[in-house]
Formats: C-alpha cells, sequence, structure tokens
C-alpha cells in the first residue's frame, strides 16, 4: 500500500500526538511492507503565528491532494480574543467543509492496560464497546444565518440549528454499516419532541432503518437519557453499565445543543479508555 498521508499536528498537545501518531505509522509501513510518504502543513494557531490564517491555502490544496489527513488537535486561549471567522477553529471548520467530512466516529472501548487511568472502577467499565456516530457538517456550526446585532440597545447573539434530509440520511447510512460490522443495535438521542430539526432528525433515520432489517433501532430523548442515566460520574457508570449488558451502544446525536452536547458526551464517555480519544471523519 502506497499512501500520502498530509501531517496537520496543530496546537496543544497536536504535536506531541501526531509525532508518536507518526511513529507507530512507521512501525506499521515497515512490519506489512507498506509505504507512507508523510508531509507536514501549519494548521490552526500555529498556521495564525506563521501565516495570519488558521487554514492556508497551500495547507487546504495540499489536504485536497492527499490520500488522508493526520491532524493532531485545534485551538488555544490565546486566540480567544480574535473574530470567529479569524480564530484556529474555523480553519478546522474549513476543512471539514472543504474535504466533505460528514461523519465522526468517535469509538470508546475498555482497554486492560489503562484501567487504573480511569476514574470508573474496573468491574463498571470493562467491557464497554461504544461507537459515536457524530454528524460534522450541519446543525448549528455551519447553520445560516448567524451572528451577533443590536437590538433594543442591547447586544443580540444568534445561530441557525438546520439539517436536511440527504445529511441526515448519509450519516445515518454510516451508523447503520458500522452497526452491521459490529452487534447490530443502533440507538438516536434527539430532542423531536420540541425541535422540528429533530423531529426531522427521528423521521429520517427511522426511514434508513427500514433498509437494515437486521438492525435494532431505538429512540431517546436526551433530556430523558440523562434523567435515567443520572449525571456526571453517575451517567457514566450507568452508560458502561448498559453498554457491557447489550454488547454495544451506538448512540446518534441530535439535541437542542446540537453537536457540541454530542461531543462534550463523548468526551466524557472516553473515559473508558483512560483519556484516549479517537476521531475519525469520512466523507
Amino acid at each position: 500500500m502506497n499512501l500520502n498521508i498530509l501531517v496537520l499536528p496543530g496546537d496543544g498537545v497536536g504535536p506531541e500526538v501526531t509525532e508518536q501518531a507518526v511513529r507507530v505509522l512507521r512501525e506499521i509501513a515497515s512490519t506489512h511492507g507498506h509505504n507512507f510518504h508523510f508531509e507536514e502543513h501549519a494548521a490552526g494557531g500555529e498556521a495564525i503565528k506563521q501565516t495570519g490564517s488558521p487554514m492556508p491555502q497551500t495547507t487546504l490544496d495540499a489536504c485536497l491532494t492527499a490520500d488522508a489527513v493526520l491532524l493532531g488537535a485545534i485551538g488555544s486561549p490565546e486566540f480567544d480574543d480574535l473574530p470567529s471567522a479569524q480564530k484556529p477553529e474555523a480553519g478546522l471548520l474549513l476543512l471539514r467543509r472543504t474535504l466533505g467530512g460528514f461523519a465522526n466516529l468517535r469509538p470508546v472501548s475498555f482497554h486492560k492496560a489503562l484501567a487504573s487511568a480511569s476514574p470508573l472502577r474496573e468491574e463498571v467499565a470493562e467491557g464497554a464497546d461504544i461507537l459515536f456516530v457524530r454528524e460534522l457538517l450541519g446543525g448549528l456550526y455551519f447553520g445560516e444565518p448567524r451572528g451577533i446585532t443590536s437590538q433594543n440597545g442591547s447586544l443580540v447573539a444568534f445561530n441557525t440549528m438546520r439539517y436536511s434530509e440527504s445529511e441526515i440520511g448519509r450519516v445515518a447510512r454510516v451508523a447503520f454499516e458500522a452497526a452491521m460490522k459490529r452487534r447490530r443495535k443502533v440507538t438516536s438521542v434527539d430532542k423531536a419532541n420540541v425541535l422540528e430539526t429533530s423531529q426531522l432528525w427521528r423521521q429520517t433515520v427511522s426511514s434508513v432503518a427500514k433498509k437494515y432489517p437486521q438492525i435494532e433501532l431505538d429512540h431517546l430523548y436526551v433530556d430523558a437519557a440523562a434523567r435515567r442515566h443520572g449525571c456526571g460520574q453517575r451517567l457514566i457508570e450507568a452508560v458502561a453499565a448498559i453498554a457491557r449488558e447489550r454488547g454495544c451502544l451506538r448512540l446518534y446525536w441530535t439535541t437542542k445543543e446540537d453537536n457540541a452536547t454530542a461531543r462534550l458526551l463523548y468526551d466524557r464517555l472516553a473515559k473508558f479508555s483512560g483519556f484516549i480519544r479517537y476521531d475519525y471523519a469520512l466523507g
């Protein structure tokens, strides 16, 4: 296998993480006879320091021609005062949109070797195997209009949560296809009792499910799920227990806080694996 891999170390812990990831990939290539070529470019806060842009055109062009992009981390408090369009995170959103990375796969699993690094008791976390499928190109992050304006002498901020049937359908298929290779269970968590976007989400996911009769699908309201499992540490332990008992949960999030909540809950559940987080983006 011959692959050109573009490395974007980014900010914070990003350079450290990507350095070790490249070491692992080089070892894999050497062991299995692959040829991986690595090229590094600046992105995020580091790119702002070097070029004034969070995603320089040269970096974006290199991403488009590469076979894969290995991204570290984006963002730093030192850039918090910049306008939204100039912040490091703006470069990340541009990269997602340009590459068409619409589905984020975030697995959480228990690793025996990391048991002591987890805040959960080993007997609670053991056997956890959860795959989050998160939509990346719709919702609040990309919805228009958005902004901050003045109304009656007071500042007003607004964002738009928007999803299309096609956006929901394509990420739903990713979840169902993943479930086919795992334990054939998809749980969709939404706010369909209040939000029209969630109503369309539930309707579309249910429609896609008809093409996967082997998959068990259920729906949960996000606040009902939170109440059921408690909050904070109790939420994590309860979900860990359910994951162990039922084999695997596929959690599909569209909530009143949109994919920001999905990310928060995923990060909490990542404690199963001793604080190691994995991200895959599919386009």
